[in-house]
């Protein structure tokens, strides 16, 4: 998990090229299905189990279809599956894992770190990985994809500051054997290392092929989603620090102006830069209240969950 266009398909393919690890592309029905968890009713219940099911395999939005699994497979063993919204989603991620002949499966979503106590309450054993870049990397690079809606610099700032709250977050309240940060700069420096501590973190030995990812890139990286082509090369560094030609001098001016704070305490240094016009901090603090109001509702959200039926 991380913010978007922080690495996270990179680490998805690095971890699924493991000898005894599966990460399937990004599903649509894990977040999704525990929102609407009421309306499947009581899962003691076959019928209800039934109701899950149909809803995962049969809506193009769940993207079951991305994972190569046989629907009416599947189907049976939601209907045969336990009374817990997490282990009937478990079914689905090791049929996938199975596939593959590996033991462990996992799932991969950037939207997850904003989700952590419904994850955790999910998946209580889950070992959760945030990935960190640079915020003026990720800004750039949102700033150029086509599901991107708010393509303004103010916008994008303001989630990636969000996207490290919430980090921030999950590091002060989730036990150390549960949450790992990874620095997606350290990763492409010296992929071989940064693996090395990951497999360590997730108890697993380390196999050089995790170095490759592009190797499984056609695969295991849905064709439609062509902002990641660059999964199919060798990992790199051209990417990183690249906001300085991908940016303009406003861009980075707000960005650095406004992430000064998050920015040096991930370690990354600010430039020489003029300070931003007036106009672009005041719609910063526009989206920024709109961040906030977001995060609010966000634990409100959860509160409701954990009072609610599981």
């Amino acid at each position: 998990m991380g913010c978007p266009r922080s690495g996270t398909t990179m680490v998805q393919l690095m971890l699924h090229r493991h000898p005894r690890i599966a990460i399937p592309p990004e599903n649509r029905f894990v977040l999704p299905g525990y929102l609407a968890r009421r309306t499947f009713g009581d899962l003691r219940l076959r019928s209800s189990r039934e109701k899950l099911a149909g809803w995962i395999v049969d809506r193009p939005q769940s993207k079951f279809g991305d994972l190569g699994l046989e629907a009416d497979d599947i189907r049976a063993r939601l209907a045969d599956g336990p009374a817990d919204l997490g282990g009937l989603f478990a079914i689905v991620l090791r049929a996938y894992a199975e596939r593959f002949g590996k033991p462990r499966w996992g799932d991969k979503r950037p939207a997850y770190l904003n989700n952590v106590d419904m994850i955790r309450r999910l998946f209580p054993t889950a070992q959760l990985i945030t990935i960190v870049r640079d915020g003026r990397d990720c800004c750039a690079s949102l700033k150029e994809m086509p599901w991107q809606t708010r393509k303004d610099i103010a916008s994008l700032a303001a989630q990636w500051a969000y996207a490290v709250d919430c980090a921030q977050r999950a590091a002060r309240t989730l036990p150390a054997d549960a949450y790992y940060e990874l620095r997606y700069e350290d990763l492409v420096a010296d992929p071989d290392r940064a693996l090395r501590d990951l497999c360590a973190f997730l108890g697993e030995e380390f196999d050089p092929a995790m170095t490759r990812p592009s190797e499984i890139a056609a695969d295991a990286v849905p064709a439609e989603k062509r902002w990641h082509s660059r999964t199919h090369e060798p990992v790199g560094q051209a990417r990183a620090g690249s906001w300085r030609t991908r940016l303009t001098a406003d861009e980075i001016a707000l960005c650095e102006a406004v992430l000064r704070s998050r920015l040096t305490a991930l370690g990354y240094e600010p430039s020489d830069c003029p300070s931003p016009r007036l106009g672009q901090r005041l719609r910063y603090a526009v989206v920024d209240s709109e961040r906030r109001a977001r995060l609010i509702r966000q634990r409100v959200r959860d509160l409701t969950a954990r009072l609610g039926p599981r």
